[in-house]
């Protein structure tokens, strides 16, 4: 069985402290996360929203990758049915060139039509465009000359000059909550996320590993499978909530902004109040004593080999961020360093 990694996700939601300020804040956060041993920083990409400032995630992770030497990182997910997929290509090829082969490039077609529909991409097409678009940007991996044919994308003898560190590309991941995509990813060696209750994490580990050890072979590694959790650490329960409780409630505001403004369905099963958020298990604050044993439980339960901090959200100050990635550092990883889970309940 995998050890339990590290890695940090970042929504770069808006926390109100001006947009330069804030990314300056996030990149001195990635400092300490390198430092501090992070496996990789993911950051979103959203539009039209004040839920996500990294709006071009790659420019973001190319600052990133100038202030840091060893922490991976990349989009989780960068949004394809936005791109040309040969200008997606390019991008991911000069990130990784530039970060020295460190990119992990999430992929995905978009969760919000709304954001989609900002730049005329219908929600009809968002599925066909968003496969022909992982098809070119996979196939110009390869190099030499692209010609490729299909409903949404025609491409003639074009040549390819660019190429990423890593080959035949970059690592990827898709975010998913369906047991469907689980399995497609395990076909694929994919690296998946997922984000809600610990059962439903827990069905779609399961699938993929069901998948995974039917098809791949024994010297085969296994992907990561992760989950994504809030967490905020300070010295005591009481003072963790208490900073955890308002930079939710912000963080909630910024995630509904588009529902509300335009009157649309809210997003499904998002907790309303943190201590919904605490009830289910995506928000946990605490002492790292505290913290410590609800990871440990949840990561056992949900079957998973990678866990994806959100510990920079809402209001947060920045010394709270640093605080809780210094506090799993040096008080959450050891416990789980080198310690294989019990997947089995």
């Amino acid at each position: 069985m995998q050890p339990l990694k590290f890695g940090v996700f970042d929504h770069m939601d808006d926390a109100g402290r001006g947009l330069a300020s804030q990314y300056e804040e996030r990149l001195r956060l990635a400092e300490a996360c390198e430092a501090a041993h992070f496996r990789a920083y993911h950051v979103a990409e959203h539009h039209g929203t004040p839920h996500g400032i990294a709006s071009s995630p790659n420019l973001f992770l190319a600052a990133m990758a100038q202030r840091t030497t060893h922490l991976r990182l990349g989009p989780l997910v960068m949004l394809l049915n936005l791109y040309h997929p040969l200008r997606a290509f390019e991008e991911i090829s000069m990130l990784d060139q530039m970060s020295g082969g460190r990119v992990e490039l999430g992929i995905g077609r978009g969760a919000a039509p709304v954001e989609l529909g900002f730049f005329g991409v219908e929600a009809g097409d968002a599925q066909s465009r968003y496969r022909e678009a992982t098809d070119v940007v996979l196939q110009a991996m390869a190099g030499g000359t692209l010609s490729y044919h299909g409903r949404h994308f025609d491409l003639q003898d074009v040549p390819i000059s660019l190429s990423p560190v890593q080959l035949p590309h970059p690592p990827l991941w898709v975010g998913t909550m369906q047991q469907e995509t689980a399995a497609w990813a395990a076909d694929n060696g994919v690296n998946i996320v997922s984000v809600g209750v610990v059962d439903r994490v827990r069905a779609i580990t399961d699938a993929y590993r069901s998948r995974w050890q039917a098809k791949a072979t024994p010297e085969a590694i296994m992907p990561l499978l992760g989950m994504v959790r809030q967490i905020v650490i300070a010295e005591s329960d009481e003072e963790a909530r208490a900073l955890a409780a308002p930079a939710y409630e912000r963080w909630f505001n910024t995630f509904t902004h588009l529902s509300r403004q335009r009157d649309l369905p809210m997003p499904p099963m998002l907790p309303t109040t943190f201590d919904e958020a605490g009830r289910i298990g995506f928000s946990i604050a605490g002492s790292a004593s505290t913290v410590r044993k609800t990871l440990a439980a949840q990561a056992s339960d949900a079957g998973i080999s990678y866990l994806l901090c959100q510990i920079a959200f809402g209001t947060l100050p920045l010394n709270a961020s640093l605080r809780t990635a210094s506090a799993i550092a040096s008080e959450i990883m050891p416990h789980f360093d080198g310690l294989p889970l019990d997947y089995v309940r």
